[in-house]
């Protein structure tokens, strides 16, 4: 190799990136050191966008094509330069390239419960599950938001930031929508679609495009679902007291069953419950006599779970005082 030969191979002539991954989001072009030619070739690719910078300031910015790089096509870098007249030299600068496709399926969640203003509950604790997906518009801002001295960028440091931006912001933007926590899982469309304004404020900071965003799963605390589920027993029962008590001891008596070395008051109360159960079913007639102590301290304990109810906000004035009216009938 002659010397002519040497020098030449200390110049960049070709610049370009060939994305052979489905995750990397910056490329930092590997110049080894070497300066670039005056009229290399800069080659962009669909889906990606090259940045210049030098000396840590932003330079020109190249869309898909092929670009002579040279003082007429490097407008702010040659006044970064101080280039006041046509350059031949070789010159040194940074070349980043960005890709600006969607990544999809990119996941987010609540590692801890966080607290929700609710219209119902007042306040609630929830854990939530989701997916999303974004891409660069802004590729400087992304560069300085992310780039930093790494020369590649991969798309789960990206996501990582993302998701507690998201997680940070749900609270807030639960709120705002003005649903409760129970019909949550019947609006996950118009609440992620709510939720994108609030979350795209933050990725404007970056540069970045939220795409969709999915709400997959909401999980309540284990109290507000019991008492919910109770909600739900009342209602499918309607008026029926009775119906109500009777399946109430089914439940005790199941839950016995599944514990046969259970005993004290869970043993005796599902007894009571059973007997009662029974005497229901086999002696109409008596329907009209005094309810026994027992069946009325059972009365007493379905009025408090009636007001237990009502104060978490479960049941309505109305039908708090209709199922009240029926319980102190029997008494």
């Amino acid at each position: 190799m002659g010397i002519f030969d040497f020098i030449k191979n200390e110049f960049i002539e070709v610049i370009e990136w060939v994305d052979d991954t489905n995750d990397t989001v910056i490329y930092k072009y590997p110049d080894k050191g070497n300066k670039i030619m005056n009229g290399a070739q800069l080659t962009v690719r669909e889906s990606q966008v090259a940045v210049l910078m030098n000396e840590g300031e932003f330079g020109d910015v190249y869309i898909p094509g092929r670009h002579e790089l040279n003082t007429q096509n490097m407008p702010i870098t040659t006044t970064l330069k101080s280039w006041k007249y046509l350059f031949n030299s070789p010159f040194k600068v940074d070349v980043f390239f960005v890709s600006t496709k969607f990544f999809t399926n990119l996941k987010w969640g609540t590692s801890n419960p966080i607290i929700v203003r609710d219209p119902v509950f007042k306040q609630v604790r929830l854990r939530s599950f989701g997916s999303y997906t974004m891409r660069v518009t802004d590729p400087k801002k992304f560069i300085a938001g992310f780039a930093g001295t790494h020369p590649w960028v991969r798309i789960d440091a990206v996501s990582e930031q993302l998701r507690n931006t998201i997680t940070s912001r749900l609270a807030e933007g639960l709120a705002e929508t003005g649903i409760s926590v129970l019909d949550l899982a019947a609006n996950f469309t118009e609440i992620g679609e709510k939720l994108k304004p609030v979350f795209q404020k933050e990725f404007d900071v970056w540069g970045i495009e939220l795409g969709q965003f999915y709400i997959e799963n909401v999980t309540l605390p284990e109290e507000v679902e019991k008492m919910l589920d109770k909600t739900t027993q009342i209602n499918m029962l309607g008026n029926d007291l009775n119906k109500f008590n009777q399946m109430q001891g089914g439940i005790a008596i199941e839950k016995l069953a599944d514990n046969p070395g259970a005993a004290g008051t869970a043993g005796i109360g599902a007894g009571m419950i059973l007997t009662n159960m029974l005497q229901q079913q086999q002696a109409p007639a008596n329907a009209g006599a005094a309810p026994a102590a027992d069946d009325k301290q059972q009365l007493v304990e379905l009025l408090k779970q009636l007001g237990e109810l009502k104060s978490a906000g479960l049941l309505t004035e109305e039908e708090f005082n209709q199922k009240k009216a029926e319980i102190l009938s029997k008494l």
